[in-house]
């Protein structure tokens, strides 16, 4: 048997085993490196949304989860974004300029919103944190004045919004409800979170 025979065999032997080495030594660090990633609750707790809207008729409400809080996409009627011009008068806060919940400057405007049609608001009252129920039918009903013209009603004390999330005058609520960052990435496409300037 030849040196050089030999010497083969232990450079088989030695790459073979550094192989398996490096092998061994990846498998173990990916699982110790992932651990550095934020887990999927974490993600969801901060990251924006992606939410399609294309299903959502006029007049009905879509809620979705962002940061732990319900936040609702609400596509008015032509006559629900028509009305809103009439309201100024009755409402606390008509043009969003109380600084409790800032409001992006895409929406200080009556219908609090880029697009007319879609209202994108955090369906949490600021006065206590309750939850508002949908009231978009119009005319009298309980708790509600008989000149109604659609809008949220807080069950818990009696605070009213109008259809842009605005407060009405003389409510518990000292403010508007919040809209939230959010651009629109197409059409049916909105992102939650985020939006261009920020």
């Amino acid at each position: 048997m030849s040196d050089q025979q030999v010497d083969n065999g232990k450079r088989t032997w030695l790459i073979a085993t550094g192989c398996a080495g490096a092998v061994g030594g990846v498998a173990t660090a990916v699982p110790f490196v992932s651990t550095f990633q934020p887990s999927e609750r974490a993600r969801a707790a901060g990251a924006a949304v992606e939410v399609d809207i294309s299903a959502i008729k006029p007049g009905e409400k879509l809620t979705v989860e962002w940061r732990g809080k319900p936040v609702w996409i609400v596509r008015r009627t032509p006559e629900q974004v028509a009305a809103l011009a009439k309201m100024d008068g009755e409402l606390a806060d008509p043009k969003s300029d109380r600084t409790q919940y800032p409001t992006p400057d895409y929406a200080k405007n009556e219908a609090r919103s880029i697009k007319p049609e879609y209202f994108i608001a955090v369906g949490i009252c600021s006065h206590l944190g309750c939850s508002p129920s949908d009231k978009f039918q119009t005319g009298p009903q309980p708790s509600l004045p008989d000149n109604w013209s659609g809008g949220f009603l807080c069950p818990c004390h009696g605070s009213t919004f109008d259809l842009a999330g605005r407060v009405f005058k003389n409510k518990p609520a000292p403010d508007n409800l919040e809209v939230p960052p959010h651009m629109y990435l197409s059409d049916t496409k909105v992102l939650i979170g985020e939006d261009k300037k920020a």
